[in-house]
């Protein structure tokens, strides 16, 4: 443990007492939500973010750990395995220098140094690595037998030893790395024959390019590696050849005979062959390793905003899958999300039934006491708000704009089949866009996150790697909102503290069978939801309308002795606490702290009795785009023009300006001043003001400006 805390302490600087508790916590099956919400005292309260970082270095410390097992017992198994080489093994810090120790001993395929140790001319190599011989030539003739046919290629076989010497020396590799790491520049030059290929012009930018790999932002890295790996281009990684030759022959070269003409080819042959493509290589994943950490952030902030997104709340909805040729696909939902009815719409060409469309729609609004519209964002969308808007209906009626994004991909998933098994796929598209203004998370829950499109090449970065941290982010959202256990979904529910897929199903199953939750405590009576899954979920969980009002708040329940206790000291009830601000403000929390609750728990208690179940989002608004611009060629530089941020990215921001192009922010137009974060200065789904730049029709590309 001790270790473990240590190295996690050098990554992170948390006290290591925080460190310590903390891993004991996860070590308990204990969930980051769980930890960060209801075990403040144990962690000196750390926050998710610092709890998630403990996490990835306790991850990162067990994989270096694992790997130095590996290598000791596989050295041992050489009898090689010195007491000063276990010794450096152990002490080390960092999988590179691991792998550098260890390379010596890897059983490689046969090398050109192998063969020529099976010709016997390791004893050569060591005289010229000596640099005692003057005529090593005379020296080398010794040595013409078996598979040897002259001097020259005993001194050829000779140098291939020493160059897998050089190879393995951990100084000229790290002095290289650190030439790499400073110095080395990317170039790309297009493959000619693929040049003029309409699918090639997208990576135009890079038919010819160079510039530092230490530099390079992550969009533009990807960028490269995607045209590399179609076709489109060819690249490389160099630095300066001489100053690195020059390096190496200064850490071995000691004369001037020739031993040292002969070492000195050796050098060239081992940077050539073995050093610089190896660790050029390295130098491209570590770089690719940042961009790809760098895209996976800006994807899980976007995907946090997207969640937390605005929801309309429990009202009746009229969701519509716009379309030209094909109808707007309509649904009325209830205000829980039930599918009510269903029905294809023509108002646009080529039927162009649209007063037979409107009266449609005002007789449903009517029927089924709609209160709020939600049309898809697709095809034929702003011609489809345009009739909406001229439809008078008979109660005040809000119009939102919905993303259609991963639609239909929820459509034609088990998951929908299985919610609406008698039901297309375009109908499922349609309950989906209507759920989505009920409750964006709720619905998206559902949704394959990397497919909802909110990031920059979500699908060139490493995929394990941003399942795992969008799956963090989902978790992280859905216990910060809080789930209805009576009305979730599974998929929902499976992102609960504790729960999981599988315990999920059982859930609804059991609530289905049984009926709804009266209270936290039933919840134990689902099968196999023990102690455990209880502790780690209960807080999360809410029962509406419960007998106990804690039951609809994020109060745990292993907390409730302490709200009551403090009722009882005040004789009142515990629902006369609730949202008396008055009341919960003289309560003196000094006298309820114990061992295990402290300061930080008790103002966490007040604060939640004050506004019990509040939800942390705030509530949809409704936005209206500029009814003038139908098309890119509406669009005239000097524009200022309503839009919403559609996608965040480390270059800028776009902006849905309701036509089927989206305008870029480049982020040196977010603000007069330097911008390091784009997060910053703009979010996901933020309503903003923009000026148009620069409009290029051909390209369908616009540049805009925020406007302040």
């Amino acid at each position: 443990m001790t270790q473990l805390v240590n190295y996690i302490a050098t990554y992170t600087q948390l006290p290591e007492t925080s460190i310590k508790n903390t891993v004991e916590l996860l070590n308990e099956a204990c969930t980051i939500p769980f930890i960060a919400r209801y075990r403040k005292e144990r962690t000196g309260n750390l926050d998710e973010v610092q709890i998630g970082d403990i996490v990835k270095y306790k991850e990162q410390f067990e994989v270096l750990e694992k790997r130095k097992g590996a290598i000791l017992k596989s050295i041992e198994e050489q009898d090689a395995l010195t007491p000063e080489l276990k010794q450096k093994i152990e002490a080390c810090q960092d999988l590179t220098t691991l792998e550098d120790l260890y390379l010596p001993f890897k059983k490689s395929k046969k090398t050109k140094a192998e063969t020529a140790r099976q010709n016997g001319l390791e004893p050569l190599a060591k005289i010229i690595m000596s640099q005692n011989a003057h005529d090593v030539e005379s020296v080398a003739i010794k040595y013409v037998k078996g598979n040897i046919a002259s001097a020259e290629d005993a001194l050829e076989g000779a140098r291939h030893i020493i160059a897998e010497w050089i190879n393995e020396r951990t100084d000229i590799r790290n002095n290289i790395r650190h030439q790499l790491e400073r110095f080395a520049m990317i170039s790309t030059k297009v493959v000619k024959s693929k040049s003029t290929e309409e699918d090639a012009q997208k990576f135009r930018d890079y038919f010819d390019w160079e510039e530092s790999l230490s530099r390079i932002p992550s969009h533009r890295l990807l960028a490269i590696l995607r045209a590399e790996s179609e076709g489109y281009i060819k690249f490389k990684i160099s630095i300066d050849d001489d100053k690195a030759l020059a390096k190496i022959e200064e850490r071995i070269i000691r004369s001037q005979n020739d031993s040292a003409e002969q070492i000195q080819f050796a050098i060239t042959d081992a940077y050539k062959r073995l050093l610089l493509p190896s660790l050029s290589n390295e130098a491209l994943q570590i770089a690719k390793e940042k961009a790809d950490e760098s895209a996976i952030t800006v994807f899980a902030k976007n995907l946090k905003q997207l969640l937390l997104g605005s929801p309309i709340g429990e009202k009746r909805v009229l969701a519509i899958d716009p379309g030209f040729r094909t109808g707007c696909k309509l649904v009325c939902l209830d205000a829980q999300g039930n599918l009510l009815y269903n029905e294809t719409i023509y108002p646009h060409p080529p039927k162009s039934d649209a007063i037979g469309a409107m009266k449609k729609l005002s007789s449903l609004a009517d029927a089924y006491k709609i209160e709020a519209i939600a049309i898809g964002n697709g095809t034929a969308s702003r011609e489809t708000e345009q009739l909406v808007k001229r439809v008078h209906f008979k109660n005040d009626i809000k119009v939102f704009v919905v993303s259609e994004a991963g639609a239909s991909i929820y459509s034609a998933s088990k998951i929908a089949r299985d919610e609406f098994p008698n039901y297309d796929v375009t109908v499922r598209g349609s309950v989906s866009i209507g759920r989505r203004l009920q409750d964006p998370l709720a619905e998206l829950v559902k949704i394959d996150a990397k497919s909802i499109g909110v990031g920059q090449y979500q699908h060139d970065v490493d995929q394990t790697k941003l399942k795992k941290e969008l799956d963090v982010v989902v978790e992280s959202c859905v216990n910060a909102v809080g789930v209805n256990i009576n009305t979730a979904s599974s998929s929902l529910l499976s992102y609960v503290s504790g729960i999981g897929p599988k315990l999920a199903e059982t859930i609804v199953s059991y609530r289905s069978e049984n009926g709804a939750f009266a209270s936290r405590n039933d919840i134990k009576k689902v099968p196999r939801l023990g102690d455990k899954v209880f502790e780690q979920g209960a807080g999360f969980l809410r029962i509406k309308n419960a007998k106990n009002p804690l039951d609809d708040s994020a109060v745990h329940p292993e907390s409730y002795v302490i709200v009551e206790k403090m009722a009882k000291d005040l004789c009142k009830t515990v629902q006369d606490l609730i949202g008396n601000t008055l009341v919960l403000k003289q309560i003196p929390l000094e006298k309820y702290i114990t061992k295990s609750v402290g300061l930080p728990t008790l103002q966490d208690i007040i604060k939640e009795l004050e506004k019990p179940g509040l939800d942390i989002r705030e509530q949809a608004k409704v936005f209206t785009f500029n009814q003038n611009i139908k098309t890119i060629n509406d669009v005239q530089e000097g524009q200022l023009l309503p839009g919403i941020v559609n996608n965040v990215t480390n270059f800028g921001a776009f902006v849905d300006i309701g036509i089927k192009e989206s305008g870029l922010i480049h982020v040196s137009n977010l603000s007069d001043s330097f911008v390091s974060d784009v997060n910053a200065h703009i979010s996901l789904h933020q309503q903003v003001i923009v000026k148009v730049l620069e409009v290029d029709i051909p390209r369908k590309r616009i540049q805009l400006k925020l406007h302040k």
